[in-house]
């Protein structure tokens, strides 16, 4: 089977993440566009989170040594030649045909992490055939819903060990989803030939008949909503690392710490869950303080430029993840669309490294950002 991508050229004048949302607008069918692009209810979660990243203000040193720089950091054990993980995102043959496997091939060729996700459109043997043979590329992880049928899990994680995934990114901020008003108003369903082909196989007994006045939310499907003991249960059947992916409330990542977990990520969902929480650039160094370096952090949401990164490595991540850009960049130029989102970040990280004084990602501390001045995003 040819696993290579087609090769499809950037569109002239793209020359941003920016650029690559605004392009894709015009190729995304509608339904598509409001799938990928919206949030939950008011989207007040949404647009604040890349605005929270842009408040911040950078405070650089000068006249220190850059020569031999890097951007390579240590993450569960391997050294990433960067700090930028593509996040987890469902059917991507909406926005491209060739789906995840055009994301992973991108993500291989520029050294990023891969976090494939549970409901992607391409199984997941074929995304870790296609790439895990690749020199240099990063680490390849499984995205993982607890499903209603314990069995129907244990078999999912098997299949991700067996097909050399490295790590399984268990969400747990989306016990259901979100209000999202905006996929609503579009009439967003899936088309025929788009599903989440991972999940095929013997579906969940239907729900038991609800009474007058039991709820279909409460009464129905968070019966099987995940908790902590699920979350022990799971460790119980795999032997790869456990990330845990929807982290804001500082107790809960205690309790992650206390359970031994590989790592958190600081998400807020990208604002498609729970509107109005806080965004993830305000959350991150409250979670690092109470976690105290017991465990790495990463953290996505709103990131846009390399100055957020590097701002977010200064607040505490070891690395982040962003979402929305590269299924922009995909659904513009296949392939080559995600390799320039991810070109695009590194070279901004580098210049703002090298602008801030930074040799090393190691020297991007607290110092770095000014944060006792009155500075904000102009309006």
């Amino acid at each position: 089977m040819n696993h290579a991508p087609s090769l499809s050229r950037v569109p002239d004048g793209v020359v941003t993440l920016d650029d690559h949302e605004t392009h894709a607008r015009t190729r995304l069918d509608p339904r598509a566009w409001a799938y990928f692009s919206g949030g939950a209810a008011d989207e007040l979660t949404l647009r604040a989170n890349r605005q929270a990243w842009s408040e911040l203000a950078l405070l650089p040193r000068v006249l220190q040594p850059l020569a031999g720089g890097h951007t390579r950091v240590q993450l569960l054990g391997r050294t990433l030649a960067h700090p930028i993980l593509l996040a987890p995102v469902a059917y991507q043959q909406l926005a491209h045909p060739e789906g995840e496997l055009a994301t992973a091939h991108a993500a291989a060729a520029l050294g990023a992490g891969l976090v494939l996700s549970t409901q992607a459109s391409v199984p997941l043997q074929a995304v870790a055939q296609a790439v895990l043979g690749e020199p240099g590329r990063g680490p390849l992880w499984f995205q993982l819903y607890l499903q209603p049928d314990r069995g129907h899990t244990r078999e999912l994680v098997q299949r991700a060990e067996a097909a050399g995934y490295e790590a399984l990114v268990l969400t747990v901020d989306a016990p259901t989803h979100g209000a999202r008003d905006r996929e609503r108003r579009a009439g967003f369903h899936l088309p025929p030939g788009v599903r989440a082909v991972n999940l095929d196989g013997p579906s969940s007994p239907p729900p038991a008949p609800l009474t007058a006045g039991q709820s279909a939310l409460f009464d129905g499907l968070l019966h099987h909503a995940p908790t902590w003991d699920d979350l022990a249960w799971l460790q119980a059947q795999t032997r790869l690392p456990i990330v845990l992916k929807g982290v804001l409330h500082p107790e809960d990542a205690r309790q992650a710490a206390r359970m031994k977990v590989a790592a958190l990520v600081v998400s807020n969902h990208g604002g498609r869950t729970l509107d109005t929480t806080p965004t993830t650039a305000a959350v991150l160094p409250r979670i690092n303080d109470a976690l105290g370096g017991a465990l790495p952090l990463l953290v996505d949401g709103g990131i846009r430029r390399g100055t957020d990164v590097l701002k977010a490595v200064a607040l505490g991540a070891s690395a982040v993840l962003v979402g929305r850009p590269y299924v922009y960049g995909l659904a513009n130029a296949g392939a080559m669309g995600v390799a320039h989102v991810l070109r695009l970040l590194r070279d901004e990280l580098e210049i703002a490294m090298a602008l801030g004084g930074c040799r090393t990602l190691a020297q991007a501390t607290p110092a770095l950002l000014a944060q006792d001045l009155n500075w904000r995003l102009p309006r």
